[in-house]
């Protein structure tokens, strides 16, 4: 969305209202207040609406710019004032509070450097600035998660702290005599009254007017109970947002729950909805950003898997449809909205919804299409970073080159039998059981939820764009904590439940982050700005590939995926009736200092058809690229198009993977499309198939690569 097309959004959000249910007619108070409607201007939130996405700002890379062609670091808490700018909490190493304002222009309200200081604009200072809040006076609240405190930001820019002394702790009292816990989330009321989510306490907090702290839900430890407010769990809670009927909405993100909070005497806690612990893609799984419409219909962004869903009274969680985007079953995408990392969302007067994705770096506005509006181009994949000096890697010796193992986009399996249930997204490094992980760079936490599966084989930390798996996070090999960054939380029998480690944690390259476990390497995912992107990117220091991948069969299929076998002059008969073939290639790779069992997979692979004088026939001058592994597909299921049936291994399946690559099917730019080889194309007559087999490296097969065929 370009700055005109964004003022034209705001202009134009009495005729959106209709198509979302929102305010049909308002106008503007003192101060920026929206004076209330009348009844009968409110219309009902339509059930399900059609979405487009559309891009407020930011272009997919990381950085401080500002204007029109602004960049961001970290965008979290999002808030539209009454005048239709919108703030942003930009966090990472920018620690700065954003304003967008109606014309697109980006511009910093408060805050530079990282640290904890107050006055106006520049002068003052945040670290990792997460949550916002805005009262009827346009003063913004932020949670100001690294310094542990709740500031406020008043319309002239002057920053001061409502409460919190900058330590992290927990205790009720006024202003810096009270303590908060890395607090993420915040709601403001029409009183003045302020409420925390104050995250790593577990704990609901309300601040009144006068800056006087008290805990108003959750207990001393994280879980999940309902009932009276005192006696109330929580894990993890991260969003806020108050309802119509003036009750208080709560994101409890570990939990993977919706809970509400009634306020007042004999406050009760209950939870409206809730996710399957093992439904990953349920529409509640890590809850990170709400919205309440004014006739109580939520919205809710997953943190796990990007999803934006509505949950309108009485009926399920349910994913808005993108109108741009399409389902493609089996293969392509779902048809849902779906960012990366959704950490932020505003709720407009006509009832569509700023949100921020912190992965991708860039704010959304998400409303039906106007009519006769024509889909916004979709924004290019951003370029990765830089990397100014040679990479680190995750383990001792950090400057000299270790065996990889596994590399990105190779078919894995699962502990159920299938061999094909997923492409591996990164890069392996063998290492000893126990060994220390190391940090390849220095980073931020990002994420409020930053490390998963306490104890399992897939144990892991994201720090920043890099994700370290297979590790005892935060533990030495007899687990025990590695520091203070790290607390090991008991479970309810008392013993070591999982590890905590809360969102604007640094780590500096060379720290210790863990140690290997039982899968005995450390696994390094990469992603910079949303896609999963090839590891080997990283100018990895002592990193060399000399060793040409290798070719070990050919073969083509009929469309019912029965394998051709027939041969005439040694050639393989392929019959012009068959109209389409598909094509099946068995290679690896090796990469220099393996061990000759440890197959890899490819990089690039494609095909060209040659005459029987073995020129290129027209169309295949150059190879034909049909496969590529820079980036990844965001749908696991794309792993069964790119490989063929007979490809893979299980987890505890035989030593070595089946690399069978589905050629007629193209994977490239992270998107996987199905489709055949038109031999009924090709007149009667001898050909050679020649596939492409390169490796990052830009090594090429040359062996085996042949396949002769005569069409018939």
């Amino acid at each position: 969305m370009t700055p005109t097309q964004f003022k034209l959004s705001i202009a134009a959000l009495a005729v959106a209202g209709a198509l979302v249910g929102g305010i049909v007619a308002y106008s503007i108070a003192p101060h920026g207040e929206q004076a209330a409607p009348a009844a009968a201007e409110r219309l009902a939130t339509v059930r399900l609406w059609p979405a487009r996405v559309a891009t407020v700002a930011g272009d997919g890379s990381s950085g401080g710019e500002e204007g029109a062609k602004a960049r961001f670091a970290d965008p979290f808490g999002v808030v539209l004032d009454r005048a239709g700018n919108l703030y942003v909490a930009d966090a990472g190493a920018n620690n700065r509070i954003r304003r967008i304002s109606p014309d697109g222009t980006v511009s910093t309200v408060a805050g530079s450097t990282e640290g904890y200081a107050e006055g106006g604009g520049a002068a003052a200072a945040f670290n990792t600035p997460s949550g916002l809040a805005i009262d009827g006076a346009g003063n913004l609240y932020v949670a100001d998660t690294g310094n542990n405190a709740i500031r406020k930001i008043t319309p002239q820019g002057q920053v001061s702290t409502l409460a919190g002394d900058g330590l992290a702790g927990f205790r009720d009292g006024k202003g810096a005599q009270a303590q908060f816990n890395g607090p993420l989330g915040l709601a403001v009321d029409g009183a003045g009254v302020v409420y925390v989510a104050d995250t790593y306490n577990d704990r609901i907090r309300r601040i009144a007017p006068d800056g006087t702290v008290s805990t108003i839900a959750g207990g001393a430890r994280p879980g999940l109970a309902d009932g009276p407010a005192a006696q109330s769990l929580f894990d993890t809670p991260c969003a806020l947002a108050l309802t119509p009927a003036g009750e208080l909405l709560i994101a409890d993100t570990r939990n993977n729950a919706l809970r509400k909070l009634t306020l007042g005497v004999d406050s009760q806690v209950s939870t409206v909805a809730s996710a399957d612990q093992k439904d990953r893609e349920s529409m509640l799984s890590r809850p990170m950003a709400l919205a309440v419409t004014h006739d109580g219909v939520i919205y809710v962004a997953s943190g796990l898997h990007g999803a934006v869903a509505q949950l309108a009274p009485g009926a399920e969680a349910a994913a808005l449809v993108d109108v741009d985007h399409p389902a493609e079953p089996g293969y392509g995408g779902d048809g849902m909205v779906r960012l990366y990392a959704p950490r932020g969302m505003a709720l407009a007067p006509d009832g569509s919804l700023f949100v921020s994705d912190a992965a991708t770096f860039r704010l959304h506005h998400i409303a039906p299409p106007r009519p006769g509006q024509v889909a916004p181009a979709a924004p290019p994949p951003a370029a990765a970073p830089l990397w100014a000096k040679p990479m680190l890697w995750p383990v001792k010796p950090q400057q000299q080159a270790h065996e990889v193992i596994g590399l990105m986009g190779e078919v894995r399996g699962n502990f159920d039998g299938e061999s094909r249930d997923h492409f591996h997204a990164g890069l392996d490094v063998q290492a000893a059981v126990g060994a220390p992980v190391l940090a390849v760079a220095a980073a931020k936490v990002r994420d409020p939820l930053p490390n998963w599966a306490f104890g399992g084989l897939s144990e892991g930390l994201a720090i920043d764009g890099l994700s370290y798996i297979h590790m005892r996070v935060g533990r030495n090999a007899k687990d025990e904590p590695l520091d203070g960054r790290f607390q090991l939380l008991a479970d309810e029998n008392g013993k070591p439940g999982r590890v905590r480690v809360k969102r604007g944690t640094r780590f500096d390259s060379g720290d210790t982050l863990g140690t290997v476990n039982r899968m005995a390497h450390v696994h390094l995912d990469y992603s910079p700005n949303g896609d999963e992107l090839n590891p080997l990117s990283l100018p990895f220091i002592g990193m060399r590939d000399t060793v040409a991948p290798q070719i070990h069969g050919i073969a083509l299929s009929d469309a019912s995926g029965r394998e051709l076998a027939r041969k005439r002059g040694g050639r393989l008969a392929v019959a012009r009736s068959l109209g389409e073939v598909g094509i099946a290639v068995d290679a690896f790779d090796l990469v220099d200092g393996n061990q000759a069992r440890r197959r890899l997979g490819l990089y690039k692979l494609g095909y060209q058809v040659l005459a029987a004088e073995g020129t290129p026939l027209a169309g295949f001058e150059q190879p034909r690229v049909m496969q590529q592994y820079d980036r990844l597909p965001r749908n696991s299921e794309a792993v069964k198009l790119a490989y063929a049936a007979n490809s893979g291994i299980t987890v505890h399946g035989s030593k070595e993977t089946r690399f069978v690559y589905a050629l007629n099917n193209q994977m490239l730019a992270g998107r996987v499309t199905p489709g055949m080889w038109r031999v009924a194309d090709l007149a009667p007559g001898n050909y050679t198939l020649r596939i492409l087999a390169a490796d990052y490296a830009g090594n090429v097969a040359t062996q085996g690569r042949d396949l002769a065929i005569m069409v018939e």
